[in-house]
């Protein structure tokens, strides 16, 4: 068995803002192993300021894990515990390894074009005029749920935002999410949240930053806004510590990114969890290229999850690989007669 692995800079079509700055292009690994004439294919990617293993040994650890592939993949997991996103890349090359098609790692319905996924749109941040063009337009493309990208801009004029979108969309009509992405500060939060639950949100994800264990769990106890925990998840790694967290913050929602909590084994520890804290959550790409979106949404749609996941990432890059996944009125569906378009 080898391995090799190959960087790719994903650039983004127009510059996308979070709370954290502004994206302009985001990088990703492939790891490629070959066996018996056969490859699989994963994607580990890491999201600058953000991921554990956004360090400067993370290229040293891939070309570790290439060195050393023959451990097999349970021992390689053991031994990555701070790089989730090497993890997540070798559990879905040794699935794309194993599979009879290098790009069906989980077959179902989906997969065989029979089914769809619901998923919500996601709308960036930036000036009124933009974030508004943004909101009438995937509402005309059929989305039911928008999540909005809240925190960079003044408050007032977000505010205003959600408000000309209730004048127009009911909660019948539109679910809204929001995600501060730990913009607000501790002090400020619940009366934020107070003012914020006035236009019947879904949620919020992440309203403070993550590590602050005591005024989120306090939060989440006062909100009059269901809170979804998100960036709070990474680095979080043995069973134990995420059954403590939850259980001392207690949110109403849990977000997982495969790519930033260590791939798909990790991600199940986390939802065996919060269903016996009887805490709800979906599924959330990490902004990773059509190869680990793939995989993601495959995983995924055997969940049986039936709310919006938020997977509707692929079309955000100018050098995206040509791929099955297509987003049709508010769901992401495989295309059968879309073939995978691969220059590795």
């Amino acid at each position: 068995m080898t391995a090799t692995y190959k960087k790719h800079i994903l650039q983004f079509k127009q510059p996308s803002g979070t709370s954290r700055g502004i994206l302009t292009q985001k990088e990703t690994w492939f790891i490629v192993i070959a066996n018996n004439n056969k490859r699989g294919i994963g994607e580990c990617g890491i999201l600058r300021g953000l991921s554990i293993d956004d360090r400067p040994d993370f290229e040293d650890k891939l070309h570790w894990v290439c060195q050393n592939i023959d451990f097999g993949l349970d021992n390689l997991l053991v031994e990555l515990d701070e790089f989730p996103a090497i993890q997540f890349g070798l559990e879905m090359a040794f699935l794309s390894l194993e599979s009879k098609d290098e790009f069906v790692l989980f077959p179902s319905e989906f997969t065989n074009g029979e089914a769809s996924i619901l998923i919500n749109g996601l709308i960036w941040m930036g000036t009124k005029a933009f974030m508004k063009q943004q909101i009438k337009s995937k509402i005309e493309a059929g989305f039911s749920c928008i999540k909005l990208k809240i925190g960079a801009i003044d408050f007032k004029t977000e505010i205003e935002l959600l408000r000309t979108i209730r004048k127009e969309f009911s909660v019948k009509d539109i679910e809204l999410r929001v995600d501060a992405n730990g913009a607000f500060s501790p002090t400020e939060a619940l009366e934020k949240l107070k003012i914020l639950s006035e236009f019947d949100l879904h949620s919020i994800e992440q309203p403070i930053k993550q590590g602050k264990f005591e005024e989120m769990a306090r939060l989440c106890e006062q909100t009059p806004l269901p809170i979804a925990l998100d960036e709070e998840l990474i680095g979080v790694s043995s069973v134990t510590k995420k059954e403590e967290l939850l259980q001392n913050i207690n949110p109403q929602y849990i977000i997982l990114k495969p790519s930033l909590v260590g791939g798909f084994k990790r991600s199940k520890e986390w939802i065996k969890i919060a269903e016996k804290q009887h805490i709800k959550w979906w599924i959330t790409s990490a902004l990773e290229s059509n190869i680990g979106l793939n995989a993601i949404a495959q995983w995924t749609y055997t969940l049986n999850n039936k709310m919006p996941q938020g997977l509707g990432t692929g079309s955000l890059f100018t050098n995206n690989f040509v791929s099955p996944l297509q987003v049709k009125k508010g769901t992401l569906r495989y295309e059968l007669k879309q073939k995978w378009n691969l220059n590795f």
